[in-house]
């Protein structure tokens, strides 16, 4: 594919500036891609447009990624921005199956920025890895004079080897059923009400994890999982549309049986704000073949980051690239991809 410059399209819509909403991971996010970088830079490997690209290199099966963090506060109640970013890459390479092996760490630091609070911030990507039992093992660091960065951003790129090279956005199935490991919204919450300055009567905290463990769990006993995927930016509700796009199938989801807390919800009333588009970080959701749905459930709950894990939703025929959620008194209302920047600088 040659980029598309004679069109005008990205022309129009993003030579004159780059806006917060795209970079939200919703609608403009997938727009900007689709549009400007993918033309550019299209091959096979980027075109399945995974969180992590798969490859194979003298017979064994490779997954990569890499992300970016730039979360505001960059030390938050469950972590900090250097804890985020290896769960971040960790969990990414965990949805295609694979078992993640190393990372690249690369700063970018602001002049004057504080010794001490960088310290913090090793101590937790130091344990987030050894946890993960991950090694990080090259990087990079970059300061930038005083205002032109602020404070700290944070880039880890990954590789794993995959076992199960079947699992894919794109290979969701109809009768599916569809599995999340835990409550949702808690981190996307958590910062808001830090950047908000709201104070709750129990205060919320992140619920960044690294997953890997979890899903070798799952993978040992069942060969049956179709996709997974980490929602983060954009929420729940955006990363079940861009599965339905990618499977070109219909996902139903049931409201009676969406994992709340209490204060998330109570947040999300107070500041009008749907959980179903807060980032998550330490979350995944699982097709995975109906038959098989209850022991793999079993599995996730006897884990320590799967104990609160439910049957969400379902994967129908119709209609194909559509989210629609099934509410308690039986209607049902679509769950369009997030539309703006509903929180900059969640992770």
């Amino acid at each position: 594919m040659q980029p598309i410059l004679s069109t005008g399209i990205w022309m129009e819509k993003f030579a004159k500036k780059i806006i917060l909403d795209h970079g939200s991971g919703g609608k403009s996010s997938k727009e900007l891609i689709e549009t400007l970088f993918l033309p550019f830079f299209d091959n096979p490997l980027l075109r399945r447009m995974d969180d992590s690209a798969v490859f194979e290199i003298n017979g064994i099966k490779f997954a990569f990624s890499t992300d970016s963090y730039t979360v505001n506060p960059i030390i938050f109640p469950g972590g900090n921005i250097g804890s985020l970013a290896i769960h971040g890459t960790v969990n990414d390479l965990a949805t295609q199956g694979a078992k993640p092996l190393y990372l690249s760490v690369g700063f970018i630091l602001e002049e004057g920025f504080s010794g001490e609070i960088l310290k913090e911030i090793l101590e937790g990507m130091k344990k987030a890895a050894e946890e993960a039992h991950v090694l990080i093992i090259t990087g990079d660091t970059k300061v930038v004079p005083r205002g032109q960065a602020d404070k700290i951003f944070i880039n880890t790129t990954g590789i794993g080897v995959v076992k199960k090279s079947h699992i894919s956005g794109h290979n969701a199935q109809v009768g599916d059923l569809i599995l999340i490991n835990g409550s949702i919204g808690d981190h996307g919450m958590c910062i808001l009400c830090l950047q908000e300055g709201l104070s709750l009567e129990m205060p919320l905290k992140s619920d960044t994890a690294p997953l890997n463990g979890l899903v070798e769990k799952i993978l040992t006993i069942t060969d049956n999982i179709h996709t997974m995927r980490d929602p983060t930016r954009g929420g729940v509700a955006t990363t079940l549309n861009e599965i339905a796009y990618q499977s070109q199938v219909g996902i139903e989801i049931w409201e009676e049986a969406l994992p709340f807390k209490k204060e998330v919800l109570g947040a999300g009333e107070l500041l009008g704000i749907d959980p179903l588009y807060l980032a998550n970080e330490g979350k995944m959701l699982i097709f995975i073949e109906k038959k098989e749905a209850d022991k793999v459930l079993e599995t996730m709950r006897n884990h320590s980051y799967g104990k609160e894990a439910a049957i969400i939703g379902e994967v129908k025929a119709e209609p194909k690239g559509k989210v629609w959620l099934k509410t308690r008194l039986g209607s049902k209302r679509l769950l369009d991809m997030l539309v703006g920047e509903a929180l900059p600088r969640i992770c």
